[in-house]
């Protein structure tokens, strides 16, 4: 494939930077939430697979392969920014399939994360890697790949782990590396060991997109942080509503 003009815009997004001004990827769940940030002037948008799951009614993880590339295909026909998929760890399919499935739904990016949806543990980090490989290889310059290492999120902590990890996945050719739930004071070693651009997951309660910045990462990502901020006013209008009616 060649590239297309909304993956080179999304991967342009990621370089050049400065430290504290990040690319801030708001994760927006539906059509709606994503008209919402891309009218209020982000120029590209994420889609979360937890945010996508809650408001179609499944648990985490357990969204159909079918109907989360149908949700992401509502968002990107609902603006003109260009769209990055969180399609978890493939839904087993081959990377053609794979490929195919995000084109049709119009992504230009997608995350793939390494832990095993069946066992729950980390996959093999050589694996992990081919099948990365086989990813870029047939998607070519048109889909931003952003590799989620999940070490912090399996209980292995420091940056060894993950380091090892970001090796071979920067050889395999993604163009963005994300050790999600690193612990921020960790960012500043791990940016300075990769030499791709560094995800970072913006948590309520913990330091703002601009510090995780400074400290390092380079794209700042919510998971489903902004679904569920929303569901909560969302919860406040539903009580007050039945306060009002005495029920």
């Amino acid at each position: 494939m060649t590239a297309t003009g909304p993956a080179a815009t999304l991967r342009a997004l990621h370089h050049g930077r400065r430290p504290g001004d990040p690319l801030i990827l708001p994760n927006v769940w539906d059509a709606a939430s994503a008209r919402v940030f891309a009218d209020a002037g982000f120029p590209a948008l994420a889609t979360p697979s937890m945010g996508i799951a809650a408001s179609l009614g499944y648990a985490d993880g357990q969204t159909p392969a079918d109907e989360m590339f149908a949700a992401v295909a509502r968002i990107v026909r609902a603006v003109d920014v260009p769209v990055t998929a969180d399609v978890e760890a493939g839904y087993g399919l081959s990377a053609k399939e794979l490929v195919g499935r995000l084109a049709e739904a119009g992504a230009v990016g997608c995350n793939l994360e390494d832990s095993d949806h069946t066992t729950g543990a980390l996959r093999d980090v050589r694996e992990q890697a081919d099948w990365l490989a086989a990813v870029r290889a047939e998607a070519g310059d048109a889909l931003v790949i952003n590799a989620r290492i999940d070490t912090f999120l399996r209980g292995t902590p420091g940056v060894d782990a993950a380091l090892e990890r970001a090796r071979h996945y920067t050889a395999a050719g993604v163009d963005c590396l994300y050790p999600i739930l690193a612990p921020p004071e960790l960012l500043p070693e791990l940016a300075a060991a990769v030499t791709l651009p560094l995800n970072a997951l913006a948590k309520t309660g913990g330091p703002s997109p601009r510090e995780l910045g400074a400290l390092g990462a380079t794209r700042i990502t919510f998971g489903g942080g902004l679904q569920h901020e929303a569901m909560a006013a969302l919860t406040a209008v539903a009580e007050r509503l039945r306060a009002e009616s005495g029920n």
